[in-house]
């Protein structure tokens, strides 16, 4: 297998994270806010044919499956069961790279198994309110699979994270308006503008609309009772004129800190099961960074939290061990080692109930404590 890709704006942050790396993390303003846009880096081995969402997850960098569907990914080491492959999924070649994916968006009404998939990512910094967006994506489809006009991508403000199979039925931000129906065997490029509603920090993509809301066309009389798409190369860039982004009340960059005070970071997020930091935790990183470039004698511990799902000690584990990647991170941006601690709390300190899913978010946290000033 070839090496694995990344793309160039994410590797560029990660090389400036690197310990030892003395320069600031620099984000091109029109730089691809999308990590893995080419699904080209894998956190983990292809395993197969996927019958969960949970083993996208494991396997995907950076991308998960929002909801209890499995997404499928095609490439290097993947091995489509036979009973698919003579349906003809997977044979097409991926529109650059090794890599492709491919999800269901139509079919519920036909009882197709999953017959909504979505796929999740975490941008690389939160959407600009009232910024101009270009959105671009390869696409392909199955021969005999449905063709429909409803592929869209809506930006939410956290995570969709369900264990069930469901419609997300929510107004995406951007979608087609036309029945997508490229040559079979052939990728079309499908691209648009939207306008950022809100300070949305993760892309989700796939059909937000009912079966009833969506219009199909079949390509032959044999044709499945089911959509299925393939995707590759995805984008998502500023358009010019570029809006700077209001500061909050809370930002980090204007805390007062005082000694005893805990402040719970901002956007830092993980991989599935992981401790490896996504590109969007550096910003809020950066600035604890500057806070602590403020205040030179400032000593602080970071606390990792997990929600009370899995067993106590393995999520003490994870917790301590998502603790230490910020202060890795801290570390590397040339902060002093002896100024920071770090703990795993696991489930011990919620801040909200465990029994919704909402309240088990907020608890999937990390925070700091200033120890000295």
């Amino acid at each position: 297998m070839k090496p694995l890709r990344i793309v160039l704006p994410v590797l560029c942050l990660w090389l400036c994270a690197r310990p030892g790396a003395a320069q600031p993390v620099v984000v091109d303003t029109f730089a691809n806010l999308i990590p893995n846009a080419g699904f080209e880096v894998l956190a983990n081995p292809p395993i197969g044919w996927f019958i969960n969402g949970r083993r996208f997850s494991r396997v995907m960098k950076y991308w998960t499956s929002p909801t209890g569907a499995s997404p499928d990914v095609y490439g290097p080491g993947v091995v489509v069961p036979d009973n698919w492959a003579e349906k003809g999924f997977g044979r097409i070649h991926p529109a650059e790279g090794d890599y492709f994916i491919g999800l269901t968006l139509y079919g519920c009404a036909h009882g197709k198994p999953h017959c909504r998939e979505y796929v999740q990512v975490p941008l690389n910094e939160p959407l600009v309110p009232g910024q101009t967006y270009a959105v671009e994506m390869m696409v392909a489809v199955l021969p005999r699979g449905l063709r429909i006009d409803r592929i869209g991508v809506w930006f939410a403000k956290v995570p969709f994270e369900t264990g069930e199979l469901v419609l997300i039925h929510q107004q995406p931000d951007w979608v087609t308006d036309s029945i997508i129906d490229p040559p079979v065997g052939s990728w079309t490029r499908l691209s648009g503008r939207f306008t950022a509603r809100d300070d949305g920090r993760f892309l989700i993509l796939g059909n937000f609309f009912t079966d009833e809301e969506t219009r199909t066309r079949a390509p032959a009389a044999n044709a499945f009772g089911y959509a299925y798409y393939y995707f590759d190369a995805l984008s998502l860039r500023k358009v010019p004129p570029i809006i700077d982004r209001p500061v909050p009340e809370d930002d980090l960059s204007r805390l007062e800190p005082k000694v005893g005070m805990v402040v719970t970071l901002k956007d830092i997020y993980f991989d599935f099961d992981e401790y490896e930091l996504v590109p969007l935790a550096w910003i809020e990183l950066e600035k604890l960074v500057r806070l602590l470039e403020r205040y030179p004698h400032m000593e602080i511990e970071i606390r990792g939290h997990t929600d009370s799902i899995g067993p106590e000690q393995y999520n003490k584990y994870l917790s301590r061990k998502r603790a230490k990647a910020v202060v890795l991170y801290l570390m590397s941006r040339g902060v002093d080692p002896r100024r920071l601690r770090y703990k795993g709390m696991g489930e011990a300190e919620p801040i909200a109930p465990n029994n919704t899913e909402e309240g088990r978010r907020r608890n999937r946290r990390v925070d700091f404590v200033i120890l000295r000033m």
